[in-house]
């Protein structure tokens, strides 16, 4: 058929001499237009160039690909594909169907011409007369570009001279090559590469005939059904003498086509590596941006795989969430990026490492730091690990331990080590919240609200933070004092840093966290913070167990994890050690996994000192401590520890207390508290307070011996009252007074049996 309308078009007709005419007003028109189309002409290095993918890719530092995410949401492209990386299938295909005599004419076939010119004229279908050059010009130029009509007699001359300029200008397998990455296929699939690996899962250089004939039909009918376009590259593959393989082709295809979803949607995205989402998010704007990255492959691999293990071990304890970072201590290089656990997760969405959550115990090495470095406290200072209630603005704050339970009298380094509430809410006190929260300012925290407005709770990490800032902070720590931000593309500026801490505060703070028998009183001596390098570790757990940290770093590198619920949900049953300590753990060994064998224990700063030292009344065992220079001693004594004031805590100066009428006077009572005495008494109003009488016993008034009434229930009457603390030597250390307002004023006989004559 074709051949014989190109025969009667060559050899005349009724239609030839216009036909003639319209070459010869062709002529006339490529004369005139082809001066200023061959300014205009794009040479083939700057298309190539220019080519945008729909894609941007993060690389690692070494120039690993680590994700691509998509950034185009009108096209989708991938990368350009060169000719010779085009499977040959693909290449014959085209070229059979699009344009036989593609390496024969000069961009505009003739004789096709001819033949669709005497077809339009008998109303009798022929091969298109656009060759690939044609169609190039018209991918190239987008006034040229067909849309929703058929192309003007002007636009199809302009195509037809452009056609023929890039033939002049450009090689025949650069034409080929340009053509296939711009071309569009199915719905929003532009070029081959992306056609490719959407519909087939390969890259363009695997494609087999079937699959090449399939790509060839679409470019005739992009948006046609699965039926016909199986139609379509059987015609293909019979001219290329390949007729068995349209067996089963209709099936074949309508599985290929299904990919692409309802109303020729892309479903399938990439089949890059999916490693580091959340951070390529952060840091790609552009399409077809290539961004090299400060991150490791391998660790942001293992630190991925790292997560699953742990979560996947606590399916059952209501745990989803949780995110990883590792930073290098020099360089301030984000070496792991790791924002959620992926498919254990609801909201895998949300970045983890940016995500604000409350800190738990995690600020408390920043806090004694803070009170070493001011000289008011030593690692071997005496600290109060007993009730203690501090009156707030919004009523009584009483913090509690993690187990519930008291330790009594401490040093700083067990306080720290084995993470006790109480001891660091005492040193808060001392410090003071407005100075601990400008320190957390400075170590880049960002704290939304001031330090009057998170309390004494700031000790216990009641501020919401990132595990980026956090881990970059305990990064300050590794470099004794000295802050920086961090980096996470090879292209920003080097870091520059300042101090920010003492260093010799922070190389004792370090060494308390490394110290495996002071956190042993809460953590054993054997358990997921223990590492074969020296490391220094903390971990965390916010109110309800809805966080849960562990951070710490070695002479080289800092690393985070947080796990939790991106909701908010508590945790069941899960503590730093058996939560987020191990993630960390494993993360840690991997990044030494080659040098293991060393212990890079750092190096004492200028203005500490090292001595032997010994507790008078034995509270813990002689060590060898560090201080900083003037504040060294070797015997410490609880009446020489200047970290416990000796202060009623309990009620306060001017308190007024008010009794409830709804509830029976001999069921209320008021607890009297105070901090800073082994031993001591209570007077109210000039009496001693005595314990009741245990039952069974002969009914009478004692004087209470010392060391049990520094915590008394009190039954409160109205009135105004004075009470002071005695010490051992009944001298008045401390009074406060306060007042009680009721409905009576008469003493109940039952509450002078509390009373004792002085």
């Amino acid at each position: 058929m074709d051949g014989e309308v190109r025969g009667k078009a060559i050899s005349g007709g009724p239609g030839c001499a216009q036909y003639v005419k319209r070459l010869s007003l062709s002529a006339v028109l490529l004369l005139a237009l082809s001066a200023g189309q061959a300014q205009a002409l794009q040479r083939f290095a700057d298309v190539q160039q220019e080519f945008r993918s729909s894609e941007a890719s993060l690389y690692d530092r070494k120039g690993q690909l680590l994700q691509q995410i998509r950034l185009n949401p009108h096209e989708r492209r991938l990368s350009w594909v060169a000719l010779e990386d085009v499977s040959p299938a693909l290449r014959n295909a085209l070229v059979a169907s699009e344009d036989r005599r593609f390496y024969q004419h000069s961009g505009v076939d003739w004789s096709a011409a001819a033949a669709a010119a005497w077809g339009n004229l008998w109303n009798s279908r022929t091969r298109g007369a656009s060759t690939i050059t044609m169609q190039l010009a018209g991918l190239l130029d987008d006034d040229l570009r067909r849309r929703t009509s058929p192309r003007s007699i002007r636009q199809k001359l302009s195509q037809a001279v452009v056609a023929q300029l890039l033939e002049r200008n450009w090689r025949k397998d650069q034409i080929l090559e340009a053509y296939l990455n711009l071309v569009s296929f199915r719905g929003e699939l532009v070029g081959i590469h992306a056609l490719s690996r959407v519909l087939f899962d390969k890259h363009p250089s695997g494609l087999n005939q079937r699959e090449a004939a399939i790509a060839v039909a679409l470019i005739r009918g992009p948006n046609a059904a699965p039926a016909r376009v199986a139609e379509r590259a059987c015609r293909i593959l019979q001219d290329q003498n390949a007729a068995p393989q349209c067996k089963g082709l209709e099936g074949f295809t309508l599985l290929a086509l299904a990919r692409t979803g309802s109303n020729s949607e892309v479903i399938v995205t990439t089949t890059a590596p999916q490693l580091a989402p959340h951070l390529a998010r952060k840091l790609l704007h552009t399409p077809g941006q290539a961004l090299r990255s400060t991150l490791d492959a391998g660790v942001q691999r293992f630190a991925n795989d790292a997560l699953h293990r742990q979560l996947a071990a606590l399916v059952d304890r209501n745990i989803q969430d949780g995110a990883v970072v590792a930073i290098d201590n020099a360089s301030g290089d984000v070496l792991a990026w790791v924002g959620s656990s992926a498919t254990f997760s609801n909201a895998a969405e949300v970045d983890g490492v940016v995500a604000l959550r409350q800190a738990g115990s995690t600020l408390k090495p920043f806090l004694y730091e803070l009170a070493i470095e001011k000289k008011w406290m030593t690692a071997a200072s005496i600290l109060n690990d007993a009730a203690i209630n501090l009156p707030t603005s919004s009523g009584l704050y009483i913090p509690q331990n993690y187990d519930k339970q008291f330790k009594g009298l401490v040093s700083v380094r067990t306080a720290l080590a084995s993470s006790l509430n109480i001891p660091a809410v005492r040193t808060l006190v001392t410090v003071t919240p407005s100075a601990f929260f400008e320190r957390l300012q400075g170590l880049g925290f960002q704290l939304r609200e001031s330090g009057n407005y998170y309390g004494y709770s700031l000790a216990l990490g009641s501020a919401d933070v990132s595990l980026l800032a956090l881990t970059n902070a305990y990064r300050t720590l590794a470099n004794q004092g000295s802050y920086s931000g961090v980096r996470t593309t090879l292209s920003d500026p080097a870091v520059t840093m300042r101090k920010v801490m003492d260093p010799g505060a922070a190389f004792i703070i370090g060494d308390i966290l490394a110290d495996r028998s002071a956190r042993s009183r809460t953590f054993g001596l054997e358990n997921a913070l223990s590492t074969r390098v020296w490391a220094a570790v903390k971990t965390g757990t916010s109110k309800d167990m809805r966080d849960n940290w562990a951070v710490g770093y070695s002479d080289r590198y800092t690393v985070g994890v947080w796990v939790g619920n991106a909701s908010g949900l508590p945790m069941w049953d899960v503590s730093g050690v058996t939560g987020a300590a191990p993630i960390w753990q494993e993360v840690m060994q991997f990044l030494h996994q080659r040098d293991q064998l060393r212990q890079h224990i750092p190096t004492m700063p200028a203005g500490v000192v090292e001595q032997d030292i010994r507790y008078e009344d034995k509270i813990e065992a002689p060590r060898h401590e560090y201080f900083l220079a003037g504040t060294e001693q070797s015997l410490i004594t609880t009446a020489k520890s200047d970290d416990i004031k000796v202060a009623i805590r309990y009620p306060t100066q001017g308190m007024l207390v008010a009794i409830d009428p709804d509830i029976p006077p001999q069921r209320q009572r008021m607890r009297f508290a105070a901090d800073g005495l082994s031993s001591g008494w209570w007077r109210l109003d000039g009496k001693l307070l005595a314990l009741p009488v245990k039952a069974g016993k002969k009914a009478s008034r004692q004087t209470p011996p010392p060391n049990q009434q520094l915590a008394f229930d009190w039954m409160p009457w109205p009135g105004r009252h004075v009470l002071e603390l005695l010490d051992a030597k009944r001298e008045v250390v401390d009074q406060v007074r306060f007042e009680v307002r009721g409905a009576t004023e008469k003493v109940p006989e039952q509450l002078r049996k509390h009373a004792v004559k002085k």
